[in-house]
């Protein structure tokens, strides 16, 4: 006779309470605790960081030196004389030169140079504003020098004992070269910018040179 296996029964007693829902509602299903919000987890409304920049390589302890590169080949600057002044001819016979030179020294106060900057050389016969102060005496003509307010005007004997002034005008008013020959290269070296000379090209550019 077959053997038939009942199962067993458990007890309501030991089943513990049920739990029956209300009428109509439904049993809520339960939500899942949320983990501890990490740093890389952006709150609501807000943008996260950006991703992490990779980390830079690892240098060398002793990195190698680059090679300088080579200078590029330079011309050499073509040489200047900057102590020389810049020269000017005014063509004009030796009667007519004082008056070209006095018509250059009203361009240059035109311009707006200033008249303590011009010095004035007479090759000839003096300028009468040299002539008139002279009969004061040397010493109140060479007050005026000194003071470096004014034109100034000198006769070329004078030219070694003129200080240097940034314009030097010459009037080349006497037919003797010799006085020019004698005048010019003092004149030179006495004009620290500009010098202008009036009087025969051929006698200026004889006694300067390749200068004009």
């Amino acid at each position: 006779m077959p053997l038939i296996f009942e199962e067993p029964q458990i007890p309501e007693s030991a089943q513990g309470p049920r739990v029956t829902p209300a009428a109509g509602r439904t049993a809520p299903t339960p939500r899942p605790v949320p983990g501890p919000r990490s740093a890389a987890t952006p709150r609501p409304g807000r943008p996260g960081p950006g991703p992490a920049r990779p980390a830079p390589p690892a240098q060398r302890a002793h990195p190698a030196p680059a090679a300088p590169a080579a200078p590029a080949p330079t011309r050499p600057a073509p040489t200047e004389d900057r102590s020389a002044p810049q020269i000017q001819l005014i063509p004009a016979p030796a009667a007519g030169a004082l008056d070209a030179a006095e018509e250059a020294v009203d361009l240059l106060l035109e311009s707006g140079r200033a008249p303590g900057d011009i010095l004035v050389l007479t090759t000839g016969e003096q300028h009468p504003w040299a002539a008139h102060e002279l009969s004061f005496g040397e010493a109140a003509y060479w007050a005026q020098h000194d003071a470096g307010d004014d034109v100034f005007f000198a006769d070329a004997s004078f030219a070694e004992k003129a200080g240097s002034r940034p314009v030097v005008v010459v009037a080349v008013n006497d037919a003797d070269r010799t006085a020019a020959a004698r005048t010019l290269p003092v004149a030179r070296d006495r004009a620290a910018a500009l010098l202008i000379v009036c009087g025969d090209p051929q006698t200026i550019n004889s006694e300067l040179g390749a200068g004009v």
